[in-house]
């Protein structure tokens, strides 16, 4: 073999790898869209879970680029439109402002939901059979559970009149929640006042009215839920309800709402039907199929409450 063989051969043997190295496909990039409130730790570690068991390992078959507006609704729009910018394979939109602002942002990306409630009422999707669109995935089942709400206040407090609703004026859910929760109210027997507040700003007005207006309890919108916001219930003597699992983790007194593992799960099966190549818009939207209860007895006993055993009976976790 010729000198000048060898070395070209050799040449070729050494470039291979760091050819092959530039030409690896780029690992896909999922946009994660939250609002903040409630807290989005516990759904980050549950779609990693998800997707893990789906077959992805975060830094090696799939990236996560996570977008959060820290509670403040107003920051959503250009959250989602970064998410945009960067090119992200598909937008993962954790509660309906989060899909609400993403829906806004791009009509072409594929925008996965993860529980969104009343996705069809607030015109997310066309239906649940054919959501149309670039948007599909878990729905959260909420004006359902916003409903059953009430009567977990009438079976802890019996001799109530009235409960208060606090309501996320930015949230596109806030009008089917209200509604829901009227017409429990009516059927249980309790007046409902609505309190509609604009977070990030402060709350104690809110609770203040509260106060004034002599409710018995009071029932918190999802994406109102806070460590503040429940500090305050306390302070007020409120027995704090509501549809999401962070409420009574966080010191609410009782939460019932969809299985969150259940809609981790199907998120993550939907973006691995959309990497695959499906479509949203053949992809018709999930609804939940277990709901779970949980109870804090720790704040029952700090407000004085006794929570009748039935309850506990029925309870699918119970806070000590």
């Amino acid at each position: 073999m010729r000198r000048r063989d060898f070395i070209a051969g050799l040449g070729g043997a050494v470039a291979w790898p760091v050819a092959a190295r530039a030409q690896q496909p780029k690992l896909p990039t999922i946009g994660v869209l939250v609002l903040g409130s409630p807290p989005p730790e516990a759904f980050l570690k549950g779609l990693r879970d998800a997707l893990r068991d789906a077959g992805y390992i975060e830094g090696r078959s799939i990236r996560l680029e996570i977008r959060s507006a820290e509670g403040n609704a107003d920051l959503l729009a250009e959250k989602a439109t970064e998410l945009v910018r960067v090119n992200v394979a598909i937008i993962a939109a954790y509660q309906t402002p989060a899909a609400t602002a993403a829906k806004r942002a791009t009509s072409e990306l594929p925008i996965v939901m993860a529980g969104v409630a009343d996705p069809v009422g607030t015109g997310l999707v066309a239906s649940y059979a054919q959501p149309g669109g670039n948007i599909t995935g878990a729905a959260a089942g909420s004006t359902e559970v916003a409903g059953k709400t009430v009567e977990l206040v009438r079976e802890i407090l019996p001799s109530a009149d009235s409960v208060a609703v606090l309501a996320n004026e930015t949230d596109p859910f806030a009008k089917p929640f209200l509604t829901a929760i009227g017409i429990g109210a009516r059927t249980a027997g309790l007046e409902m006042k609505p309190i509609m507040v604009r977070p990030p700003e402060p709350l104690d007005a809110a609770f203040e009215s509260m106060a004034v207006k002599g409710v018995n309890a009071v029932i918190m919108q999802g994406s109102i839920t806070s460590k503040a916001s429940l500090d305050l219930a306390m302070k007020y003597r409120l027995p704090a309800f509501g549809i999401s699992r962070e409420l009574p983790a966080m010191g609410g007194l009782m939460g019932y709402f969809a299985n969150s593992r259940e809609y981790y799960r199907e998120t993550a099966v939907y973006i691995d039907k959309i990497l695959r190549g499906a479509k949203p818009a053949s992809l018709p939207v999930s609804f939940p199929t277990k709901f779970d209860l949980v109870i804090n007895v720790k704040t029952a006993r700090a407000l004085g409450l006794e929570v009748p055993q039935s309850l506990l009976a029925r309870a699918d976790e119970i806070i000590e």
